[in-house]
């Protein structure tokens, strides 16, 4: 089965089941959300019928329920700690997010891994890691550290640095990485071929640690360190290239998640990138499809 989905909706009605249903409108098989506004911390109580309902149907369906994948918000930075308040903070806020996690069932948890602000790669490095060893006491989620563009001054644009935060962990079996093509792209990596990069994550990081993809064009050409996500096929990675990543069999037991723009800002194109993917045939005047429906 091919694993792939996108990052879908989450209201305080309809919670995970309007997430799986319009995930299931796309034609995917996985698929990716907040637990609320990423940009605030405002938050719904858990309804733990929604879940039982999604484990159901997804179940039916012959659907993984544990490749489901949450998002954390944006607004947790653990690299800085010059605000003492804002770093307890985020600690505070990310823990709850667990626990949200663990009350849907949901077993991992994607996380930006900060920006150091003024404080420097390695402290900002040492931040995130004394974070992470808090927060992760008993968790049964794991978190997946995302591979970030290098922009500004993001921490986690090199496998290097993902591993060093890794080796700094006390407790490192809950913890493990997801891989953005975008990111990547933009941080100066070639995905050309894909293999090699797998093998150079392998010896720097440990390919054990991968468990999500984010599968994304670029706007930017590679080491752009920009950060901004283009439709599939249309940005400077390239339909081909995405798909050898999304069927590589290195990676079939992994979820791959579009996070590809609306159309005109309005229009989700995800059941037609997934079209597109699922028929390994790219189609040039798919923007002008979708605005005219």
């Amino acid at each position: 089965m091919l694993l792939i989905g996108s990052h879908v909706s989450f209201d305080k009605d309809n919670q995970i089941y309007g997430s799986f249903m319009e995930a299931m409108s796309y034609g995917e098989t996985t698929f990716m959300f907040y637990t609320g506004a990423p940009q605030n911390t405002r938050r719904s109580e858990i309804n733990k019928d929604k879940v039982l309902m999604v484990k159901k149907e997804m179940e039916e369906k012959g659907l993984p329920f544990d490749k489901i994948i949450v998002h954390a918000p944006y607004i947790i930075n653990l690299a800085n700690n010059k605000d003492s308040d804002k770093y307890k903070f985020a600690i505070s806020f990310l823990k709850q997010e667990i626990k949200r996690c663990e009350e849907l069932e949901v077993k991992y948890l994607v996380l930006h891994p900060g920006s150091h602000v003024g404080c420097g790669i390695d402290e900002g490095i040492k931040n995130i890691a004394n974070a992470l060893n808090e927060v992760l006491v008993d968790s049964s989620v794991t978190i997946l550290l995302e591979t970030m563009a290098g922009k500004g001054t993001e921490v986690g644009s090199s496998f290097e640095e993902i591993a060093s935060i890794i080796s700094l962990l006390t407790d490192k079996t809950h913890i493990g990485v997801c891989m953005d093509t975008c990111h990547m792209n933009d941080a100066g990596y070639d995905l050309e071929d894909f293999d090699k990069l797998l093998d150079d994550f392998d010896k720097i990081v440990g390919i054990k640690y991968l468990h999500c993809i984010h599968i994304n064009d670029s706007k930017n050409e590679k080491g752009a360190h920009k950060d901004r996500h283009e439709n599939i096929g249309f940005g400077y990675i390239g339909f081909d290239r995405l798909i050898k990543i999304i069927y590589n069999d290195r990676l079939k037991d992994i979820p791959k998640i579009l996070e590809t723009p609306y159309i005109d800002r309005l229009y989700p194109p995800y059941k037609e990138e997934i079209e597109m993917i699922k028929n390994k045939k790219f189609d040039k005047d798919l923007k002008d499809k979708i605005t005219k429906e």
